[in-house]
């Protein structure tokens, strides 16, 4: 059955080199393959595949996150690293700081240099 296997995501992307830049420099991914079509990168036990695209992705939505456990020191990594964590103040999303507060969890979101929004999540425990 599928559900017994690992899923693997795939991000499209338009410049392998500022792919490498990004995913392995800034995010500090380790890489795992790199060929003319694709970069491969692991986080933890998952492999995330960026996927050489003539278009790149149009998606304006979350493609990815990360579960973490703090979130706050997560965010202060990205941004000694140069990421630009993202701001939102529309549609019943606001965030401080970078983070929202999704009721489940608390949320902040990235976007790479193609257009993929990544986002990191830390679960709330069960609000009484």
């Amino acid at each position: 059955m599928l559900a017994d296997h690992p899923l693997e995501t795939v991000l499209l992307v338009t410049d392998l080199d500022a792919a490498h830049r990004f995913y392995h420099q800034q995010l500090g991914l380790p890489i795992l393959e790199r060929d003319e079509h694709r970069l491969v990168v692991a986080s933890a036990d998952t492999k995330l595949t960026l996927s050489l695209s003539t278009v790149g992705t149009a998606d304006a939505q979350t493609q990815a996150f990360w579960r973490v456990t703090d979130l706050d020191a997560e965010l202060e990594e990205l941004r000694e690293r140069g990421v630009v964590i993202d701001e939102f103040d529309q549609d019943g999303l606001i965030t401080t700081n970078g983070i929202a507060d999704v009721g489940f969890a608390l949320a902040a979101w990235i976007t790479d240099p193609f257009g993929n929004i990544l986002g990191l999540l830390q679960h709330i425990p069960a609000r009484g």
